[in-house]
């Protein structure tokens, strides 16, 4: 049997608690997060605490990490979202992964993400910030709640109210079309500063059938 080291979470320094989890809670996906604040500036950047849940309503849910200026609460995400309501979830393809880590940066207010990588804002149809154009897939979303979840972080659920994918990854009828997945060569965060994954190794295994309607001998 394997030999385990035990770390206790409650007595680590939050610096290492979060070092263990982001080497280990592998991979996950990216939202490239777009919102625009009262002032009208657009700012987009990368999260890689996100996933979707539930299924009616569609949720997408954010963890965010609070600014490290004592003069300021939110970093600009939290604080346009929990202005505004609103916000935009666009995907990353590979191709797109220098202008994703482009937008790491951490620029003042005032400054847009969007001109700083050279992406192209489009209008949402339901909400104020624009989408990326050069991303596949992009989810509107309007603020649920904001979860304030330690001294300096937030959960941030949001409700799906449109969608937008490149038609190039579709195919089938237009009211219940198939996505071709694997060719939207979506990325994810792994462990370290700097290290992704691709999505291109996959495997395929059947679910096993519900209890009580296998077939009797």
């Amino acid at each position: 049997m394997a030999e385990f080291a035990s770390y206790d979470f409650e007595s680590l320094s939050p610096a290492e608690a979060y070092r263990l989890t982001v080497n280990t809670v592998v991979p996950r996906p990216i939202a490239w997060t777009v919102t625009k604040g009262l002032s009208g500036v657009v700012n987009v950047a990368p999260h890689s605490f996100f996933n979707a849940f539930g299924d009616n309503p569609v949720l997408l849910i954010l963890g965010l990490i609070g600014s490290r200026d004592p003069a300021r609460r939110h970093k600009d995400t939290a604080a346009h979202i929990e202005a505004t309501g609103e916000f935009v979830i666009n995907l990353v393809p590979e191709h797109l992964a220098e202008k994703m880590n482009a937008t790491v940066i951490n620029a003042p207010p005032e400054v847009s993400e969007m001109a700083l990588a050279g992406l192209t804002p489009v209008p949402s149809l339901k909400v104020a910030p624009p989408r990326i154009g050069e991303s596949p897939v992009a989810f509107e979303c309007k603020l649920v709640q904001v979860i304030d979840t330690g001294t300096s972080q937030f959960v941030v659920v949001g409700r799906v109210v449109q969608m937008h994918i490149d038609r190039a990854f579709l195919e089938g009828p237009e009211d219940r079309p198939h996505i071709k997945t694997e060719d939207l060569r979506l990325i994810a965060r792994m462990h370290g500063r700097g290290f992704y994954a691709r999505t291109t190794d996959l495997f395929d295994m059947p679910r096993p059938a519900d209890w009580g309607t296998e077939a009797k001998g």
